[in-house]
């Protein structure tokens, strides 16, 4: 047996690896340096690994490959718009997980023990978040990029764990947080059995493990077509998990309203452009000649989840869960680009993708600044008559739900114009007809909530709206500036993804 030596290209490598490094300096502050200095420093390393990676992005963007680890993994224009996404709002994330506030003393400790409270007094503070952070964030940097089905379901797994972690952090109520931790941890465990599944069946039908090699074995059409048709199935059921589509979104509003709000914005925002990119690459590339196998069923589960997304959002009373099954229907809304199968679809989704991840931030660390005197306020009932209180954090939050409905002048509303054109371009006419139906019953619940915030009285229960550190403020008037300026002036970065976006195949 010939042991061949792997060739890596290490300039394309290199904002993974740069973030990598990041995580591992932050697991050696962990072990050795003080405890009072450990926050101020693991801020300042997560930042810079963020920036640097993003600096590295940007000296190859122009560079295309599928060898820069031996054709585990391609860059491309697509991949180079996913990673720059996922890295700008990790940015942003990171300055809102800055905020300690959010996170239990010590996460080890039973809740409501002694050892918790000691901590509590002691005013501990968990910085392990940080490296936990920059680990899921490689995981995210390589899913979209990955070209073999063992690379993609190794960095499923780098950017899962972490945030199975995470989701159990909070602060307070800790055994609903630990609670959705455990329900992400085990869905999370079979959806991975059945993407592995998914790919033993692909295998089967193809004797390979790379998107193009099965691309070329379903051109060929020599394989079997069953052990094609259960590893289409069983994979699209790992990827449909991540994302939270329906019936696989069992997890996602209990994971929201039980994790810290900080680690809520970034999963929501980060992960699922992460997770859209893989399955970009995946339906465009390798099942792109099998579209007829595929496309029924992710028609029916894209109609379901805006559907389902939008009508039970209604009934919520809790802010964390409305945006959860908010989340839900957004993801139908994406599923849209992925069916499209065309030029047109990937770049809407991708713009989609930012302008979604943007302005779901912003919305979660508005949630973080509504509080009383034990902790985060997410009734709906309790933000009543907060526009009186505090005009400018209610005129905020309502820029934010004007967005994810789809209002003309915000983000919002180019992206779901563009991602229903390039479904109608493509004959989808049952998911434009359900989108914008599902769209029309969103905007009820979001408009009810502004109602609720401006024209209703301030209700006196000891709520109220608490300063933001700079760290956060940053974070809401990024997001802020940003929405607006894609909703005003959408044409730079659509003809940027327009001339970039492609999938080298």
């Amino acid at each position: 047996m010939t042991f061949v030596t792997p060739v890596l290209n290490y300039a394309q490598l290199a904002p993974i690896l740069i973030v990598f490094a990041g995580a591992i300096i932050g697991v050696l502050i962990e072990a050795f340096a003080p405890r009072a200095a450990r926050h101020s420093s693991q801020l300042f390393i997560s930042t810079f690994a963020l920036v640097a990676a993003f600096a590295a992005l940007m000296t190859v963007r122009n560079q295309s490959s599928v060898d820069a680890a031996m054709g585990s993994v391609a860059f491309d224009g697509a991949a180079v718009l996913i990673q720059a996404s996922i890295l700008i709002i990790s940015f942003l994330a990171i300055f809102l997980i800055a905020d300690q506030e959010n996170f239990t003393a010590l996460a080890a400790a039973v809740p409501g023990s002694q050892e918790e409270r000691q901590a509590l007094q002691g005013d501990m503070r968990v910085t392990e978040v940080y490296p936990l952070t920059l680990f899921a964030v490689a995981g995210m940097l390589i899913f979209p990029i990955a070209t073999d089905l063992i690379t993609l379901f190794v960095a499923l797994e780098i950017l899962s764990l972490p945030l199975y972690l995470m989701a159990g952090l909070s602060r307070r109520r800790r055994l609903m947080s630990q609670e959705s931790a455990l329900k992400y941890f085990l869905l999370g465990a079979f959806s991975s059995a059945f993407f592995l599944f998914g790919i033993a069946y692909l295998y089967g039908y193809s004797g390979t493990i790379t998107l193009s090699g099965i691309q070329e074995s379903i051109v060929g059409g020599a394989g079997n077509d069953i052990f094609l048709l259960m590893g289409i199935a069983f994979l699209s059921v790992g990827l449909l998990f991540k994302v939270g589509a329906v019936p696989f979104h069992a997890w996602t509003p209990d994971v929201y309203q039980g994790a810290p709000t900080a680690i809520t914005g970034f999963m929501a925002a980060a992960t699922k452009i992460a997770a859209f990119g893989a399955i970009l690459r995946i339906f465009y590339v390798g099942f792109a000649n099998a579209e007829w196998q595929w496309k029924p069923a992710l028609v029916v589960i894209a109609i379901i989840t805006m559907i389902f997304g939008s009508v039970v959002a209604i009934t919520q009373r809790d802010v964390k869960r409305m945006l959860a099954y908010s989340s839900i229907a957004h993801a139908g809304f994406l599923l849209a680009g992925v069916i499209a199968l065309s030029k047109s679809g990937l770049d809407s989704s991708i713009f989609y993708l930012f302008a979604y991840g943007i302005a779901t931030l912003g919305a979660f660390a508005i949630v973080t600044l509504i509080r009383d005197s034990a902790g985060e306020v997410t009734d709906l009932n309790r933000w009543s008559g907060l526009g009186k209180r505090s005009p400018l954090v209610a005129s905020v939050f309502a820029l934010y739900l004007l967005t994810f409905a789809g209002i003309p002048l915000t983000s919002g509303f180019i992206g779901k114009f563009s991602i229903f054109s390039a479904a109608y371009e493509s004959g989808s006419t049952a998911i434009l007809i359900t989108g914008v139906l599902a769209s029309a019953i969103a905007a009820f619940f979001y408009i009810r909530v502004i109602v609720l915030m401006f024209f209703k009285d301030p209700v006196e229960d000891g709520t109220s709206v608490v300063i933001p550190s700079a760290l956060t403020t940053i974070t809401i008037a990024v997001s802020a500036t940003v929405t607006i300026l894609l909703g005003v002036f959408p044409a730079p970065l659509l003809n940027f993804i327009e001339t970039t976006a492609f999938f080298i195949r």
